[in-house]
């Protein structure tokens, strides 16, 4: 297990970009893959993107789909998140997680397959 801690959030005008970071801490961490998550009030939290521990693998949600960019450097131990084109739709608040086992395939959507999760990061977007 790894801890996370997410940066980089803050207020948004719709339309605009943010570069959101991921950096852990922990032992082999090159060798997790990393989601992204995000939570509105009163909702669920939902997947947003994951990438492999080689960061050769992406996979993304259709609403974020071609808005969004992960990407990862793990001589930082940092996963990025590019967000562009936000919308006041899209939940505030961005968690970035990684899941119990190193060194497997595939990319979990499911939020009960993470085990360490950041504090979250607030991405509000005004209109």
């Amino acid at each position: 297990q790894v801890q996370l801690v997410e940066s980089g959030g803050g207020l948004v005008q719709a339309g605009g970009s943010l570069r959101l970071s991921c950096e852990a801490s922990g032992r082999t961490f090159s060798r997790y893959n990393v989601g992204w998550f995000r939570q509105g009030p009163g909702k669920e939290r939902e997947f947003v993107s994951a990438i492999s521990w080689s960061g050769t693998r992406t996979t993304y949600s259709d609403s974020v789909k071609g808005r969004f960019t992960i990407s990862r450097d793990n001589a930082k131990n940092t996963v990025y998140l590019q967000m562009n084109s936000l919308q006041p739709a899209d939940p505030a608040v961005s968690y970035c997680a990684a899941p119990l086992t190193p060194s497997r395939r595939p990319m979990f959507r499911e939020q009960a397959e993470y085990a360490s999760w950041g504090q979250g990061t607030q991405v509000p977007v005004s209109s």
